[in-house]
Order: C-alpha cells, then sequence, then structure tokens
C-alpha cells in the first residue's frame, strides 16, 4: 500500500510547553484536510548552535516529558534528534521517529543505536556528504532491519554562511528504495550569518518545496512558529503557521499532476 505524502513540522527546539502544545494541535488539524500524513518535531537539546551562549532547549528529562504529553494531548507522530547514544534509549521509548542529525550522519555508533530500536529512523543527509555516498548509512541503518528508514536533503554547503540545494539528490537517493524528505526551512538557512547565530531566507522555502515535489519528494520537512522572529532557534528561516495553508495547497495541486503525469 502506497504511503500518503508525509509533513514533518514544528519548532526548531523545545521553547515552552504551551507553544509547543498550540503548534502541534494547530497542524494536527490542517495538514491531514489534504491527505498528508504528520508528524510533530522539535529538539529537546540543540547541541550544534554556532554560539555557546545560544538557547539550546529544555534538555532531556523536561524535553522528552513534554513531548509525551503533547503526543497523548493530541494524538499527533513525534519525531526528535538524538546527539549522542545514550540518548537513544530515551527518546526510542516516547517517539515514533528517531532523527538523526545532519552533521551526525556518518556516525556508525549513533546510526546502528538508533536502528537497533525498532523505531522507524530519519536520517538527514550531511552538508558535506553526496546523495551516493548516503547508500553507506542507509546500509548502517538497514543492516539492523528497522521498520524504515527515511533519508532528508538539505542542501549543501560550501562555506561562506550559504547552503545550495541540488535537486538531483531526492531521485538519486529515491533510487535506493526508500522515501525521501526534503527539508524546505534548513534548505535556506545562512549558517553563522547573523554573526553568532545562524540565518535565513525564508522568502525562498515555497520556491525550494515546490520544486522538491515536482521532482518526487515523498515528503517536506518544515520549521514552523508561531511569530518566527520571536523563536529562539532558527527564526530567520522558520515559517509562520499563518503561511502554511496556502504552501500546503500549493504541495497538493503539484502532487496531484505528478500523479497524473509522472515525473520523468
Amino acid at each position: 500500500m502506497k504511503k500518503k505524502f508525509l509533513i514533518i513540522a514544528g519548532p526548531c527546539v523545545l521553547e515552552d510547553f504551551d507553544t509547543a502544545l498550540y503548534i502541534a494541535q494547530f497542524l494536527k488539524d490542517l495538514v491531514p484536510k489534504f491527505g498528508f500524513d504528520y508528524v510533530f518535531k522539535a529538539s529537546f537539546d540543540k547541541a550544534n548552535r554556532t554560539s555557546l551562549f545560544s538557547y539550546r532547549g529544555p534538555g532531556l528529562e523536561k524535553g522528552l516529558s513534554w513531548l509525551n504529553e503533547i503526543k497523548k494531548r493530541t494524538g499527533v507522530k513525534i519525531t526528535t534528534d538524538v546527539h549522542e547514544t545514550w540518548q537513544v534509549k530515551p527518546v526510542s521509548e516516547i517517539v515514533d521517529i528517531i532523527q538523526i542529525p545532519a552533521f551526525l550522519c556518518r556516525q556508525t555508533d549513533l546510526v546502528v543505536s538508533a536502528s537497533q530500536t525498532g523505531k522507524t529512523i530519519n536520517i538527514k543527509k550531511g552538508q558535506f556528504m553526496s546523495p551516493w555516498d548516503m547508500k553507506y548509512v542507509l546500509q548502517k541503518a538497514q543492516a539492523f532491519n528497522p521498520p524504515e528508514v527515511l533519508l532528508t536533503e538539505r542542501g549543501y554547503s560550501f562555506g561562506y554562511r550559504n547552503l545550495v540545494v541540488d535537486f538531483r539528490s531526492i531521485p538519486i537517493m529515491k533510487s535506493f528504495g526508500v522515501r525521501v524528505i526534503f527539508d524546505a526551512t534548513h534548505s535556506v538557512q545562512l549558517p553563522g550569518g547573523a554573526e553568532g547565530k545562524s540565518g535565513g531566507e525564508r522568502k525562498f522555502v515555497p520556491y525550494l518545496a515546490r520544486a522538491a515535489v515536482a521532482v518526487g519528494a515523498d515528503g517536506i520537512f518544515m520549521e514552523v512558529h508561531p511569530e518566527p522572529d520571536k523563536a529562539l532557534c532558527d527564526g530567520p528561516n522558520s515559517l509562520p503557521l499563518s503561511g502554511l495553508e496556502n504552501i500546503l495547497h500549493q504541495i497538493s495541486d503539484l502532487r496531484i499532476i505528478i500523479e497524473k503525469h509522472g515525473i520523468s
């Protein structure tokens, strides 16, 4: 049975419980209207912030308690990222999908530990990785027979505080026999571009999301916030909740065309 198009979305980091709950409920009500599956994403700890002094999140214990309560109250599926192997077990007891961050996609012990939990794994392609080399990362995960492994494209770094997306990577990674997600908001990030923190160009998110759907992406990852300019992490590349319905309409319409005519 063909799986539904997947929307993974939420705030970059857990800022407070009420905001996270509001976002999860908002998206739970909105996304299924388009026939898409929805998974709520937020980090309990942003371990790779540019500055030592940037907000990282509530931490593992409090963060997982918030995610668990959000799951209970809304019924949404949950994903969050892990940065160290000791985090994998407690995270696996709460989430539906374990996310491997892009910077850590080659960390064998982390990928293996996540894959041994029996949970679906979403591995974000490193900004330094070619799509062809993700085949070997995938092999590490699939060796331990998780229910599913997703790969997520999020742009390439050439330094100089910018990222570039090569949309060929989506069909290349799909050729490995897995679903490929496109991270539409991290792909417009300007790493370190705001002097001690990352900047971003959210105005380009709709363009890249449409392009990813056109080349066959199986889902879209988005960081969203009620007031992105006040977000404690990745605000410049996050989308306002108020703009999501239009983007989802565009995605839905494009998918109708693709399903009718194909992508090649």
